[in-house]
């Protein structure tokens, strides 16, 4: 990992040693994460359950992550970044082994809704230590480094999943609770939060849902992991679709990380204008779901697999530092948590139209993907007016002046 995790960012000087920290921990944690894409076939194949089954238990899951994510918010703005990270990889290595224990389908549905509540509650904290860590300035790039990170150590959970897959399927649920465990150790012995942000002690100044200028970026972000998910969805549908072998999913997947990667230098170039990043995110994306849409040969889906990658590589950071950006010390982590929801929404719905738009033919799904992706980036400058950021130098300001 220390190889896409250097000590010094271009320009910039040396990241915190907190900041880098947390950044592996949360690499070490994604190198199990792949264990959730296993919970239905697990639920069939060594609980004997039926597919209708298995759904239900994967949607009790799935309904359980999205008051997660708030819960972890809360606790972050109260009881410190560092603690809320560490309860939730806990709790989530605690579902899992519970699943991975299980002799019935009764105690893996239990060990998934103790996993789907705890499973998002360190995101919000992991994003607001994060932007505690570094200038305004420079969150887009710490956000970047964040994603660059987790692409990579998807890459070899890709690998790690293949290997103890064959073991045997359980073997996945106690490979990512040790991850879990392994990163919460992490946290705790060497992830120290900055001593000026303090904890929310009273009624907080500022409420995420009652800000306009955060739900009209909760909107956006929806759309954008919307049009994500679509694409997420509809990949190895379409290798499968174009006659090639699903297995050749994961080496679009290696390419796309490696372009994550190496392409998290360009934020630079966008210092103090998020906007323009995501307009321009937005728009490299929609050309390459267009190579999808019209890829016949494995070459051009890798082609538009890697723009598409290259496109979410303004989409990483940008977003999240404008959200940051919007809340004080007290409040920040109850921003991300609100903002993070629309991943919640998009999980949910994303699949969904993914798989009504293929029944149509693999191109149309892309090219849906693409005109979401348009729009948005159309919208931009006035959802820019509307949430009050402008451009300054090295710094992203609201226009009342507040940071």
């Amino acid at each position: 990992m220390t190889a896409i995790l250097p000590f010094t960012s271009h320009g910039h000087g040396r990241w915190p040693r907190p900041l880098l920290v947390l950044v592996v921990a949360r690499a070490v944690n994604q190198l199990g994460a792949f264990a959730m894409s296993f919970l239905a076939v697990t639920l069939v194949d060594s609980y004997g359950a039926s597919l209708h089954t298995a759904g239900l238990v994967v949607a009790l899951f799935g309904l359980a992550t999205i008051p997660s994510r708030l819960i972890g918010g809360a606790l972050a703005d109260r009881i410190g970044r560092r603690g809320t990270i560490i309860i939730g990889l806990v709790g989530c290595a605690v579902g899992l082994l519970i699943i991975a224990a299980s002799r019935g389908v009764g105690g893996a549905a239990v060990g998934s809704l103790i996993l789907g509540l705890f499973f998002e509650i360190y995101e919000p904290p992991s994003q607001a230590l994060l932007a505690d860590l570094v200038p305004a300035d420079r969150r887009p790039e710490a956000f970047g480094l964040l994603g660059a990170a987790l692409a990579a150590a998807g890459v070899a959970a890709g690998a790690l999943a293949a290997l103890l897959g064959g073991i045997g399927l359980r073997w996945l649920f106690v490979a990512d609770a040790i991850s879990c465990l392994v990163s919460a150790a992490m946290v705790s012995a060497w992830v120290c939060p900055p001593r000026s942000v303090p904890l929310r002690t009273e009624r907080p100044r500022q409420r995420p849902w009652r800000d306009r200028r955060l739900l009209i970026m909760l909107l956006v972000c929806t759309g954008f992991a919307l049009a994500w998910m679509i694409g997420v969805t509809a990949l190895p549908l379409t290798v499968a679709a174009r006659g090639f072998a699903p297995s050749r999913t994961g080496w679009l997947l290696a390419a796309a990380a490696l372009v994550t990667i190496g392409g998290r230098r360009l934020l630079r170039f966008g210092v103090g204008r998020p906007f323009t990043l995501m307009a321009v995110g937005l728009l490299v994306v929609a050309g390459g779901f267009v190579v999808c849409a019209a890829a016949g040969t494995f070459g051009l889906l890798l082609l538009g697999a890697a723009i598409v990658a290259l496109g979410q590589v303004f989409l990483l950071g940008p977003p999240y530092s404008v959200a940051a950006g919007l809340a004080d010390d007290t409040s920040r982590a109850g921003y991300l948590a609100v903002f993070g929801t629309g991943w919640g929404i998009a999980q949910t719905v994303g699949p969904l139209i993914a798989t009504r738009l293929l029944a149509a033919g693999t191109a149309s799904v892309w090219l849906v993907g693409a005109a979401i992706c348009c729009l948005l980036s159309a919208l931009l400058p006035v959802v820019a007016r509307m949430v009050g950021v402008q451009r300054v130098p090295g710094r992203v300001l609201s226009l009342d002046g507040e940071q």
